[in-house]
């Protein structure tokens, strides 16, 4: 592949990850990223220029100029309301394009906007395609292990996710001893996390459940582990993390690794 890759850059480090991946294999990158989420540090070492959400006619004109043929979406970001987006002209229209999808949940809209930019002349790509060791493996990657309790909160949370994952609301739950705890909606996991203090029970701690959504667009938001969940895990006194093998992004894979290794939280990859 010779063409530049255009990156639409959200929160958090793997825009930069991505974009280093993509340097390596030879390919020039171009990364626009989105103002109030994007980190000035990851995108530092390489072309960009930052966007308001809204500007997306602006974004696909950079991205043309900079001779961008493919395109990844990275990153997390919060999901403004209309009055907030300001579209510019051609916001308005690819908005409009995307119709009632824009009113639906985040894969429901991520999806349309795959596809009006597909249609458009662009590829979209996942995180993936570029990095290709940056899936979450099956299996215990970890020193701590699930217990026959860990693995029955497990069971249950998977059960969950399927059922508000079918409604497009979230990827992620706690449980802790058979009882759901929280579930994410459109807070994201660290804010879901959150809340877990407030709401555990005495005995034995609860796991984190993370799985992507049923028909999920997977070039779009697929769920993500990083040091920064282990550390919000910890600090909401769970003792494991279980995630959809193959399906999920592990952000700093060996990092990851290591600091749930030193705060004793487990993390197992799953078939559901």
């Amino acid at each position: 592949m010779t063409t530049a890759l255009g990156i639409i850059a959200g929160g958090g480090p793997l825009p930069g990850q991505v974009a280093a991946a993509a340097r390596a294999a030879g390919r020039s990158v171009f990364i626009a990223g989105i103002e109030g989420f994007a980190e000035i540090e990851v995108l530092r070492p390489f072309p960009h220029k930052f966007f308001r959400l809204g500007a997306i006619g602006a974004m696909v004109r950079a991205f043309r100029d900079e001779g961008c043929a493919d395109l990844v979406m990275i990153g997390p970001v919060k999901r403004p309301s209309f009055l907030a987006l300001r579209p510019d002209a051609e916001g308005a229209k690819l908005l409009a394009r995307v119709g009632r999808a824009a009113f639906l949940g985040d894969d429901g809209l991520l999806a349309a906007i795959v596809r009006v930019l597909s249609e458009d002349g662009f590829r979209i790509l996942g995180a993936h395609e570029i990095m290709s060791d940056v899936l979450a493996p099956e299996g215990l990657l970890t020193k701590a292990a699930p217990d026959a309790a860990a693995m029955a909160d497990i069971t249950r949370g998977t059960e969950v996710l399927k059922i508000i994952g079918a409604a497009d609301i979230g990827q992620a739950c706690v449980v802790q001893q058979g009882i759901v705890l929280a579930v994410e909606t459109v807070e994201g996991t660290d804010a879901m996390l959150s809340r877990i203090p407030a709401v555990t029970r005495p005995g034995p701690a609860g796991v984190l459940v993370k799985l992507a959504k049923p028909g999920q667009e997977r070039r779009a938001d697929l769920p993500t582990i990083g040091p920064a969940t282990i550390r919000h895990a910890r600090e909401a006194g769970l003792r494991g993390i279980a995630f959809e093998a193959g399906s999920t992004i592990l952000a700093e894979k060996m990092l990851t690794i290591t600091a749930a290794d030193q705060e004793g939280v487990f993390l197992l990859g799953v078939r559901p």
